[in-house]
């Protein structure tokens, strides 16, 4: 469309000029030579008319026919009647009626409808580029690695999975995949909106799209063609824009009604200045201006484009929606009800509080042998210890003759001393009590204690619990100051579940709640009067996903195909759940004032077009008219692709505004 309506705006532009300056009205006004008004003048005027009628005006007129067809008579509709109209009442004034010939109106009205049509499909297309964007981070060609080391250039089209590929510095990832061999940062950033480059390394997954930093990878190819992150991403982003909301269908049903409006002002414009004896041409000139002005293309346009803008906006900030009408409905949240394991928390283990009891050691110590004995082990809660050392700075120490003890613990010497590792239920068995209130404290906030024994002698107790996200503070403290109520719905102990609610100072905590119990408890919310968005991991919040006003899934990672959601985020952050908030607001605010701009025009124009304003010397004529309603196309459009640029700067200010708090916090 972008290059149909260009070119025949160009060939009918210098032909356009001709019309112009052939005709006697414009000869007249601007004073021009006397020889442009040369005989049979009128016929070659009337001929570069037609060529423009015929060749600029056939999109209109193709388009009339196709409204008509379908019984929704439109913008084509109005186009189509008024330079239709106008031609034939030129043609016949040419053969002898009395009147003016509307040539030169026709012919400009023409190359400046043509030319709103060019801009207005450039921004369409321009809006829309959210998909090109992200098929352009493919990269074409990978280089395989064979059995023997040998490197192979092949298409993306040829990888298969288990294929071994190498990414050289500074290039694309072909396709999904594991890193089995070298270190290096990748930039993520066009897929999942993380600014800073991720480190990987042996053991993590990459995806297709991403740019490698400095170091080379070599990467055993998991997931090709429509299974990858990518094309799981595109879907979605085809899905979003092909879905309507309730704006755009307001939008929509407000230009069908403008469309009647036009056309019947229009024959009412005509009639009444007949009645009032005005000249035919005059009346016909009013209808035409009408209609003309009338168009709806600014309204039509007015929720699409920042649809369109939206959609490109949120899918670069790894904010992939599914659903329109309910990423609408985000703006008016009252409650926001998170899952906590995988949502809040992070899913894992990490050490909570060390409680040293006697023998001399203190935190650090107890912390030191008790990661030194589960470095040999890969059990959760051993994983849980050795993180914890690690953040702490805890230098492991040499552990031999290392031992599971099933149903109890681990046991290993250290330093000459034999070291285990052990349950509660460990100690109870050997008739050892552990009466310290540190200890029963950390028990009735529903963490997991295990012991430290050196020699027989429990010298201490080490807490673990699900780690909190970081992120989960600050996403909490935001959404509240906005005036939204944060709740936690989760399967989880009572205790564990209460404690994670006083860490983040939710609103409301709901523990022991069974999987199919969520969607019940989002649906007693929901009765009291309160829109709610649920967020959680997509697979057991299914139910309760579905059932919200609107559902988020995050953690979403490189599976985006969270089916139940509304809204994935690719990212592990709840401070995105503020971030759709913010963009649904201004997506929202850009229709109002598109919605406005665009019916305001009209309901000050077409009187105007009408001749209302002729007692105050106020008179369109129809080229005037179409400029002005191609005007008001390009102010709608521009005002749409704004919104790009003011959604980053929000987005971008409530991210600085977050790291500021954060290096605050640390300080």
């Amino acid at each position: 469309m972008v290059a149909e309506f260009r070119r025949r705006f160009w060939i009918c532009l210098p032909l356009t000029i001709g019309v112009v300056l052939l005709s006697r009205h414009i000869q007249m006004l601007l004073g021009l030579p006397e020889w442009l008004n040369f005989p049979g003048g009128a016929f070659v005027e009337a001929g570069l008319a037609s060529v423009v009628f015929f060749y600029g005006g056939w999109p209109f007129i193709t388009g009339l026919a196709d409204e008509v067809r379908r019984g929704k008579p439109g913008m084509m509709t109005l186009v189509s009647l008024a330079i239709v109209s106008a031609y034939i009442y030129s043609l016949a004034v040419l053969a002898g009626l009395a009147g003016e010939v509307f040539f030169w109106e026709t012919a400009t009205l023409i190359l400046v409808m043509l030319l709103g049509h060019w801009l207005e499909a450039k921004s369409v297309l321009g809006a829309s580029g959210a998909l090109q964007a992200l098929v352009r981070l493919m990269p074409s060609t990978a280089t395989r690695l064979g059995a023997n080391g040998a490197q192979e250039e092949v298409p993306i089209a040829a990888l298969k999975a288990d294929d071994l590929v190498l990414v050289r510095p500074g290039a694309k990832i072909p396709t999904d995949g594991t890193v089995t061999e070298g270190s290096s940062s990748v930039d993520e950033s066009m897929l999942t909106g993380e600014s800073r480059p991720v480190e990987k390394a042996a053991g993590d997954r990459v995806v297709g799209g991403a740019v490698n930093g400095e170091g080379a990878l070599t990467v055993r190819i998991d997931r090709t063609g429509g299974e990858t992150y990518l094309a799981q991403v595109i879907r979605l982003v085809e899905q979003a824009q092909a879905t309507r909301s309730r704006t755009q269908d307001l939008a929509n049903r407000a230009a069908g009604i403008l469309t009647w409006v036009a056309i019947g002002v229009g024959g009412g414009t005509f009639a009444v200045w007949l009645l009032l004896d005005a000249p035919l041409a005059f009346a016909l000139e009013r209808m035409v201006t009408v209609m003309v002005i009338s168009c709806p293309h600014a309204l039509g346009l007015a929720v699409p484009l920042v649809v369109a803008v939206s959609t490109e906006l949120t899918a670069r900030n790894g904010l992939l929606i599914r659903d329109r009408a309910a990423f609408e409905r985000a703006r008016s949240l009252q409650a926001v009800v998170f899952d906590k394991t995988g949502t809040l928390t992070e899913g894992r283990f990490g050490v909570a509080s060390v409680v040293p009891l006697g023998a001399g050691m203190d935190e650090v110590e107890v912390l030191r042998l008790a990661a030194g004995l589960e470095a040999f082990s890969e059990h959760p809660i051993a994983q849980g210890i050795l993180r914890g050392a690690d953040e702490r700075g805890i230098a492991l120490p040499a552990a031999t003759d290392f031992r599971n003890l099933p149903g109890e613990g681990a046991r290993a010497t250290i330093d000459g001393r034999t070291v285990e590792v052990v349950s509660p239920g460990t100690l109870r068995r050997r008739g050892i009590d552990v009466t310290d209130g540190r200890v029963a404290a950390e028990h009735l906030a529903g963490r997991t204690v295990v012991f430290v024994v050196v020699d027989g002698t429990v010298v201490g107790a080490v807490a673990l619990a699900d780690v909190v996200r970081p992120e989960s503070r600050e996403a909490v403290r935001q959404l509240q100051a906005l005036g939204l109520r944060c709740m936690m719905l989760t399967g989880d102990a009572k205790p564990v579940a209460e404690q994670v609610g006083r860490e983040l100072g939710l609103d409301e905590v709901r523990a022991e709640v069974l999987p199919h119990q969520k969607a019940e408890a989002v649906q007693a919310i929901q009765a009291k009067g309160l829109t709610v968005a649920m967020v959680g991991d997509g697979v057991n919040d299914a139910p309760a996903l579905a059932q919200s006003d609107l559902g988020i899934a995050i953690g979403a990672g490189t599976d985006v195909a969270a089916e139940a959601a509304d809204i994935v985020l690719v990212r592990n952050d709840p401070r995105d759940v503020v971030a759709i908030l913010a963009l649904a607001r201004a997506t929202y605010a850009k229709m109002a004032q598109n919605l406005v701009w665009a019916t305001g025009y009209n309901v000050i124009a077409i009187p105007l077009a009408a001749g209302v304003g002729i007692p105050w010397g106020v008179l369109l004529t129809p080229a005037a008219g179409a400029a002005l309603m191609s005007l008001s196309t390009v102010v709608v459009a521009l005002n749409a692709r704004l919104l790009g640029r003011q959604g980053e700067h929000q987005l971008a200010a409530l991210r600085q505004d977050i790291a500021r708090r954060h290096a605050e916090a640390a300080a």
